[in-house]
């Protein structure tokens, strides 16, 4: 098989927190060898989860076996989801937005045993569904859980509380049309029924269209990471994959302190 040099664009930041957090690892668990180096690991879960490097692709790269990039991926992945913030930390910084903006996201998957749960008719392709919440400026604040593609978005976001989680905080939340009735701080645009929008309504519904096309910059920085192009494994791995990136896109953008 032949190789070749690659980059990743990110910084050494995300280097730096993911070696650090597996030597800490490796020392609780002992001195056990290992074929990698602390640095060397991190760097093949960086690969993965920003390059969307397939596990094949890495063994070949790091001249290791499959099973040993699998087993080295996965603590890695677990390492970091572990340090992603929980519902109230996020809400601790939504907080002291101007405002936040809610969407949601489909990340596909490979076709599974049980294909009804995780088919969404929207999209028309099985998947994941995760909620994003963004600040004003379209940067990633947090990501939920993820739950079968199939899943509404306001079930989605009222199964991980993150409705009352908003309005409990006073955080006035801008959302689309799936949203409506989620009522609390959220505002979602007029929707037609019977009769046309008046003008009025029609002209506040291009302003909350404007802020919320912010939004999508929050699920482009999150599908950023190319892993999330296409899940392929299981989809319970979808959670602890998400957080991992939150961990690690904290790391690159620095901008809250911890």
């Amino acid at each position: 098989m032949l190789t070749y040099p690659a980059s990743i664009p990110l910084s050494t930041r995300s280097l730096t927190r993911l070696t650090e957090l597996i030597r800490d690892r490796r020392r609780a668990l002992g001195g056990r060898w290992r074929r990698l180096p602390a640095q060397q690991q991190a760097l093949m879960a960086l690969a993965h989860l920003r390059n969307g490097d397939t596990l094949t692709r890495l063994a070949a790269g790091f001249e290791v076996s499959v099973a040993t990039v699998w087993r080295y991926l996965r603590e890695a992945v677990d390492l970091l989801a572990a340090c992603a913030d929980d519902l109230a930390a996020a809400m601790r910084r939504a907080a002291r937005l101007a405002y936040a903006i809610l969407d949601g996201t489909l990340i596909p998957i490979d076709r599974v045993a049980d294909q009804r749960p995780y088919y969404s008719g929207k999209h028309k392709r099985h998947g994941v569904n995760v909620q994003v919440l963004a600040d004003a400026a379209g940067r990633l604040v947090w990501a939920s859980a993820a739950l079968p593609g199939a899943v509404h978005d306001l079930t989605a976001a009222r199964t991980h509380g993150l409705i009352d989680a908003l309005t409990s905080n006073n955080v006035l939340t801008f959302a689309d049309k799936g949203y409506q009735g989620a009522g609390g701080t959220v505002w979602t645009p007029f929707k037609r029924r019977r009769t046309r929008l008046s003008r009025r309504q029609k002209q506040v519904n291009r302003h909350h269209a404007k802020i919320r096309a912010l939004g999508e910059r929050a699920v482009a920085t999150l599908k950023g990471w190319k892993v999330l192009t296409k899940l392929r494994c299981c989809p319970r791995r979808a959670t602890p994959i998400v957080q991992a990136t939150l961990v690690l896109q904290a790391a690159e953008d620095a901008r809250y302190p911890r």
